[in-house]
């Protein structure tokens, strides 16, 4: 018996936010001497996915060149005022057909381990859902996978909500994949929560 096809999935990094909630920019923070960005782009190549775009806001050109450094392709954001979306859309207008869906991972979950997204990944071609989250305890995480087959929602200017707002109106059919990662539902967005994953991180021995 073959194996599935392996789908073609990119990786999405929203880096383009104020980060006001935090004070400084948080894909530039550092753990166990790496930044939460070198951590989730590293998450989604080591667990699968074709390539990963980091966009990032017009004239950050120091969170720019560190994803570049790591292999990833920066895409800039020239207006995030409206929240992560705008950067959802900006990476989904730069796919070309082929490419199935994307594993869409926020900068602030720095702890994501690459074995729950090629889980993640594994669900989706196993699956063949439209839509596939972990899940660690009762609570929803990340990263997200959205099919090729939700980008029109996604890229709808009337979509009030944003992501979010998709994955309400598809949880019914989507893949839940359990998962004992507590960094896919670990969100460092603000200083108290940095300093907890430090204190984790600590206490671990180390980043995923």
């Amino acid at each position: 018996m073959s194996e599935p096809l392996r789908l073609r999935i990119i990786g999405v990094v929203p880096a383009s936010g104020s980060s006001l909630r935090m004070g400084r920019r948080k894909a530039l923070l550092g753990l166990d001497g790496e930044t939460f960005l070198q951590l989730v782009i590293r998450a989604l190549a080591d667990g699968g996915c074709e390539s990963v775009l980091v966009v990032a806001g017009a004239g950050e050109n120091l969170i720019a060149d560190e994803a570049r450094k790591c292999g990833a392709t920066v895409l800039v954001n020239p207006d995030p005022g409206e929240g992560p979306i705008t950067s959802l859309r900006i990476a989904l207008d730069s796919l070309d057909d082929s490419v199935d869906g994307i594993a869409y991972l926020p900068v602030d979950h720095p702890l994501v381990r690459a074995e729950t997204v090629r889980d993640l990944l594994d669900a989706t071609t196993e699956a063949g859902a439209d839509l596939t989250i972990p899940v660690v305890g009762e609570k929803r995480g990340h990263p997200t996978v959205f099919r090729r087959r939700l980008f029109a929602e996604l890229l709808d200017p009337r979509l009030e909500g944003g992501a979010r707002a998709v994955v309400h109106r598809h949880l019914e059919s989507a893949r839940l994949v359990p998962s004992e990662d507590s960094g896919a539902v670990r969100d460092i967005d603000t200083p108290e929560a940095y300093a907890d994953a430090q204190s984790f991180v600590a206490a671990r021995g180390g980043t995923p």
